[in-house]
């Protein structure tokens, strides 16, 4: 029996099928990385190289490809949706991104307020989940430019809440009341602790939100309270807003998730003072 020859080279034609075969199943991937941002509202190359069982360099060079055409937006260590400065997505679409994290930042900032104290509550969807948790603490006023907060705390209050709503111009689709009105009605107020949520934090240019109009409301509110919170998953750090409302060293107490990548929580702890991380658990309904 002769012995085999080698083997035959592989055609041009099959090696142009290979690469079109590869070239299409990355494109699918990035469309899914696409969905999965616009979904949740952040993702983390940990998590898409393992959802999609490829290695971190190539997640990171689907993000980078992403980032050139502009249908996403690369930061350490993942990824957030496409969006200039001034976008708001909503409180709706918001409310449904990073459920579980939100709770339990709601969940230890309420360990802060005390039974008659008066806090300050900004629109927000993390400072909603808060909302809730305090209808349970006896004799607060919670003062709020909100009004999905103001309900999410009165109704029903149980524990003789008193609860105040800015008057001002109703912006959509953020949910906040903004304006000389609502501005007007914090100057009268001087609150214990005031709550803030934040569209960014960035360790230059502080922290930031999409409009001018909600930037002033903000910075009035963290004015007018003898202490000062800021409540922000950890999606947020290395975004810039349109608006800038203060430095980080404004603000006394940074509250996250536990989520927050290493290279942030030293610089963040520095930044602000004080960084708490609540412990995250998610449930079966969350994104």
């Amino acid at each position: 029996m002769s012995a085999a020859g080698p083997s035959a080279p592989e055609s041009p034609r099959h090696d142009e099928a290979a690469a079109r075969g590869g070239v299409e199943l990355a494109a699918s991937r990035r469309v899914e990385i696409v969905r999965l941002l616009e979904a949740s509202g952040a993702a983390r190359v940990t998590d898409l190289a393992e959802r999609f069982d490829v290695s971190e360099m190539t997640i990171r060079r689907d993000l980078d490809d992403l980032d050139r055409r502009g249908l996403a937006r690369k930061v350490h260590g993942g990824a957030l949706p496409t969006g200039g400065t001034t976008e708001d997505p909503g409180f709706e679409r918001k409310s449904r991104r990073a459920m579980a994290e939100k709770r339990a930042i709601a969940h230890a900032a309420a360990q802060m307020v005390e039974p008659g104290m008066s806090v300050i509550l900004s629109a927000g969807t993390t400072t909603w989940y808060l909302g809730a948790l305090l209808r349970e603490v006896p004799a607060l006023t919670v003062v709020t430019n909100s009004p999905n907060i103001a309900r999410q705390v009165h109704e029903p209050a149980t524990s003789g809440q008193h609860v105040v709503l800015t008057g001002g111009t109703f912006r959509t689709p953020s949910d906040a009341l903004v304006g000389e009105l609502a501005q007007a009605a914090l100057r009268q107020v001087h609150a214990d602790l005031t709550f803030l949520g934040v569209h960014g934090l960035d360790l230059e240019r502080g922290l930031t939100t999409p409009t001018l109009a909600e930037a002033e409301v903000d910075r009035l509110m963290l004015r007018q309270a003898h202490r000062t919170v800021v409540l922000a998953d950890h999606t947020k750090p290395g975004i810039v807003g349109f608006a800038h409302i203060a430095p980080l060293g404004d603000v006394d107490v940074l509250v996250c998730d536990d989520r927050l990548e290493e290279v942030w929580r030293s610089p963040l702890s520095e930044a602000f003072g004080t960084l708490r991380l609540a412990e995250v658990v998610h449930n079966d309904d969350d994104s």
